[in-house]
């Protein structure tokens, strides 16, 4: 990972105006890093902070599954996603395989302001950092020879 961080932003509709207020509050530090977004979110943080945002489709129309992707092909390196945990969504298992994807590959996961604030005050954070995975293949090696 890069010292210069690829970052996904992503919020479910309960919880867009909280990231939108931690990522103008933390806008100098954003625009120093490659952000990456869901449909909506990414395009209120965009015109919030006045900065680039790539954006996905909407969470509920597979963005959270296209970030998925761009985890498992090594283009996102950290998430800040804050999610609603008083609302089932429409996307649930969506939801579910975009968090399993981020702890598969071992990428930094914030799911609320404080954990957020703590990442990105990581004296880690803007350096460049060599990710530690996981070989889970060796599991299903073993289960299919059982």
């Amino acid at each position: 990972m890069k010292a210069k961080k690829n970052i996904a932003l992503i919020a479910h509709d309960h919880r867009k105006m909280d990231l939108l207020d931690w990522a103008e509050f933390n806008s100098e530090f954003l625009k120093n890093h490659n952000l990456f977004g869901t449909g909506t979110t990414g395009s209120l943080v965009a015109q919030k902070l006045n900065i680039p945002v790539y954006t996905f489709k909407s969470g509920p129309l597979g963005g959270d599954l296209q970030i998925g992707t761009a985890i498992v092909d090594n283009e996102i390196d950290m998430m800040i996603f804050f999610w609603d945990p008083l609302q089932a969504q429409p996307h649930d298992v969506d939801v579910k395989a975009l968090q399993r994807i981020a702890i598969v590959y071992n990428i930094p996961l914030a799911c609320n302001r404080s954990s957020a604030d703590f990442l990105i005050t990581s004296p880690l954070m803007n350096s460049n950092y060599e990710r530690f995975i996981v070989d889970y293949s060796q599991r299903f090696k073993k289960n299919l020879d059982d």
